[in-house]
This record gives C-alpha cells, sequence and structure tokens, in this order.
C-alpha cells in the first residue's frame, strides 16, 4: 500500500470521527450508517452490545433527553493496515439541559477506540470501545433512568 493511500485512509477515517460527532449533535440518527457497520459491536460502558439499531437505542436514550449538545473529537491517531484500521480519539462531549440555555450541564470526556474495515461504502466502524475518563455536572440532564455511567 502506498504512503498517499495510507494518507487517504487517514483522512477518510478521521473525517468518519467528525460526522459521528455532527450525527450526534444534530440528532440525525438515519445517519449512524454513513460511520458504522450495521452488524458493529460496541461497549459505551454498560456491557457489550451489538447492531445498528442497539447503538441508535442507546444514543437516543440520552441525547433525545437534553437540549444541545456539542461532541468534540480530537487527538486522532489511526493506524492502517490494509482493509482494516484502528482509532482513538479523545471525545469531550458537552450536553445542556432541555429547554433552559442557562440551566443544567453535563459533560462527559474519554476516548473512542475503534476497529474500521474498509468495504464496499468505504470505511466503516465495526467496534467500538468507549472509555470514560471522568463525568461532571448535573446528570440529570441526560435523564439517565436506571443507568450507571461507565
Amino acid at each position: 500500500m502506498s504512503d498517499m493511500q495510507v494518507l487517504l485512509d487517514e483522512r477518510q477515517i478521521t473525517r468518519g470521527l467528525g460526522q459521528f460527532a455532527r450525527i450526534l449533535d444534530r440528532k440525525s440518527w438515519a445517519d449512524l450508517p454513513d460511520v458504522f457497520a450495521r452488524e458493529l459491536t460496541f461497549n459505551y460502558g454498560l456491557g457489550e452490545e451489538a447492531g445498528i439499531d442497539a447503538l441508535e437505542r442507546n444514543m437516543r436514550r440520552y441525547l433525545d433527553r437534553c437540549g444541545p449538545t456539542q461532541h468534540l473529537i480530537g487527538s486522532v491517531i489511526v493506524d492502517v493496515d490494509g482493509d482494516d484500521a484502528t482509532s482513538r480519539a479523545y471525545v469531550q462531549a458537552r450536553h445542556q439541559r432541555c429547554d433552559d440555555p442557562v440551566g443544567g450541564i453535563f459533560d462527559s470526556t474519554g476516548e473512542y477506540v475503534d476497529r474500521w474495515q474498509r468495504g464496499d461504502h468505504g470505511w466503516r466502524i465495526v467496534r467500538r470501545d468507549a472509555l470514560w475518563f471522568l463525568h461532571a455536572g448535573d446528570p440529570a440532564v441526560i435523564a439517565m433512568e436506571n443507568a450507571q455511567l461507565g
């Protein structure tokens, strides 16, 4: 594989991470398959889950209950090996209380560790592990009914 192809692959994967942040902040759930494989596996700190439908439920469980959000993804490292790749990226997610622009905030910071595969439609995440470093603020902002932070 040429150095140029590796750079292009890294660029596409980094763009995929940025696209994911925007999907969350726009709550455009139908666009999740643009970044994730339908048969992905993942762990957001609440145990193993599988499939794009489970991922959407997991995202909506929190984000449909809060107001505006901003997901910042940075310090991205991508390692490409043919049609497989691994990325590690820091995430800072800010969640604001619904209908209260000066109200409570809930922040989560951590790292996404993703395995990617190149397929017919480009690069897709086939495995995600969210490693949370800290949570701060009012957890009621995301109304985590019967859930614990990981």
